[in-house]
């Protein structure tokens, strides 16, 4: 049986260039993903950071793999001291004035099994409160009409 990869497609009252740097600007990603030290939107570019409950922190390993300006980026996602390796894959849509964002992860299930904290539901639950919540806030406050 084939793995399912978590996906997750929310529609934005945004021009696709307001999400793009929503996604891809590190002083933006702050605002609402994870405060990374350095990220650039370019094939082989290396990050990291640290996420997850206050008392279970995991450094989080990735590496950009593939970007479209204005349409696709998608890194590796792994983590230090743990086997497995999934891909995270963000995909922007114009709808007329607003953006449609597909997120897909996929390879969740190369990750431990024994380990709850990596299992699906939980990223399907930190993936629907991070584009769901988070990223749908940080679009919203920005002034009407205004251009990231």
């Amino acid at each position: 049986m084939q793995a399912v990869p978590f996906k997750i497609e929310r529609v934005f009252d945004a021009p696709v260039n307001v999400l793009w740097r929503a996604i891809t600007d590190k002083d933006e990603m702050k605002q609402w993903y994870f405060d990374l030290k350095e990220f650039k939107a370019e094939p082989g570019f290396k990050f990291s950071f640290t996420g997850g409950e206050d008392d279970r922190q995991y450094l989080h390993l990735c590496e950009v793999i593939d970007v479209i300006p204005d349409k696709k980026i998608s890194y590796t996602w792994k983590y230090d001291g743990y086997p497995g390796v999934s891909k995270v894959i963000f995909e922007l849509f114009p709808e007329g004035a607003n953006t449609r964002l597909k997120l897909t992860h996929e390879g969740l299930e190369t990750f431990p099994a024994s380990n709850p904290d990596l299992a699906k539901e939980n990223f399907a639950k930190g993936w629907n409160e991070i584009i769901g919540t988070s990223l749908r806030e940080y679009i919203a406050k920005r002034p009407a009409g205004a251009r990231l």
